[in-house]
């Protein structure tokens, strides 16, 4: 592990958030390709909410507090970072239900990333997503390395405790394949153009601006005085 300088983040950090900025290019040729029309009849996981951009929802009760939306694509190595940094303080947000958390799951990186959207849809049948959300980050492959397989979501939902037959026929079938497409749809509408994207009460976070700044994305203190506001 790189040991950090008196005056900035370690290199790790640095190169990750110059890779977030060159997403910010990439994915935007992308993900106009990918973002099809909205399926009207298209099967939705539980906790989804259509009036949310089709994001699997949690707290979608609780009045009062911040909404957080989360726009993340499961192959993006900087959301794993993201959810490395924040992941533990999100899951207290929703148990403490001091948040209306909404994960947007995109797929604009291939189909590798379409079949973990869906088996993360799949795994929220089995109020499961949250474990499987980490499991997957943790164990993040390379990109499109032909790692991701039905085989080894199913085999990933053992981390999760999801072992049921309805979670491997669901990740089989492609379950959730019409509602993948209609969250790249939503994305489309909203100009989301890089991963990870996240809004507090419909405004975007503070981007890094450069090695030494790292935004409200990965400054664990930052990101919650932009939730909760102090």
């Amino acid at each position: 592990m790189s040991s950090k300088s008196p005056n900035g983040p370690d290199n790790t950090t640095r190169n990750l958030v110059i890779g977030m900025v060159v997403l910010v290019v990439a994915v935007g040729a992308i993900f106009s390709v990918l973002s099809n029309k909205e399926n009207t009849s298209a099967a939705l996981p539980s906790s989804v909410s259509k009036a949310d951009g089709y994001g699997i929802v949690f707290n979608g009760d609780v009045k009062g507090v911040p909404v957080v939306d989360i726009w993340e694509d499961f192959q993006c190595p900087v959301c794993a970072r993201f959810e490395q940094t924040n992941g533990d303080y999100i899951e207290k947000l929703i148990t403490d239900k001091k948040a209306k958390v909404v994960f947007h799951t995109l797929s604009f990186l291939g189909p590798e990333s379409s079949l973990a959207a869906n088996a993360a849809a799949c795994a929220s049948d089995e109020n499961k997503f949250l474990g499987f959300h980490k499991a997957f980050y943790k164990n993040l492959p390379a990109e499109n390395a032909g790692i991701i397989t039905t085989e080894y979501l199913i085999a990933l939902g053992k981390f999760a405790n999801i072992t049921s037959a309805k979670y491997g026929e669901c990740v089989k079938n492609l379950n959730y394949k019409e509602w993948v497409n209609n969250v790249a749809a939503s994305g489309g509408e909203k100009n989301i153009n890089s991963t990870p994207t996240v809004f507090v009460n419909g405004k975007e976070i503070r981007r890094a601006t450069s090695g030494a700044d790292l935004g409200d994305y990965f400054d664990p203190a930052a990101f919650a005085k932009a939730v909760e506001g102090k």
